[in-house]
């Protein structure tokens, strides 16, 4: 469940984990913070694994959701938004769909 204030540009070539964990995104992705107006590049564990409300300093304190969640369903990309672990928002992922959240879709798709 990758911060929806993150926007994945590719794939991380070097993580510095031994293992790396799995990802949210299905891959690792380095990228850009959106939040808190200006954009800087991405921490590349709160952004790629969200829930960054209190942790992260750019995170903002009135945010809607905390994450986002993806899965494949017959063919399409739908997503659920989560505020406190629990779903606040859904839909399928689409060419009106936010420009964060389709560029998190797109790297999500081809990864399963």
């Amino acid at each position: 469940m990758p911060c929806p204030y993150f926007l994945p540009k590719e794939p991380l070539k070097e993580t510095g984990w031994a293992v790396p964990p799995r990802a949210p995104l299905g891959v690792l992705c380095a990228g850009e913070c959106h939040a808190g107006g200006e954009i800087v590049p991405a921490d590349h564990e709160r952004c790629n694994f969200g829930y960054a409300r209190g942790v992260c300093s750019r995170f903002p304190a009135d945010a809607l959701f905390d994450a986002v969640r993806f899965w494949r369903d017959q063919g399409s990309v739908r997503y659920v938004l989560e505020r406190d672990h629990a779903p606040c928002g859904h839909g399928e992922v689409s060419s009106s769909t936010e420009p964060i959240l389709a560029a998190q879709a797109r790297m999500f798709a081809p990864s399963g």
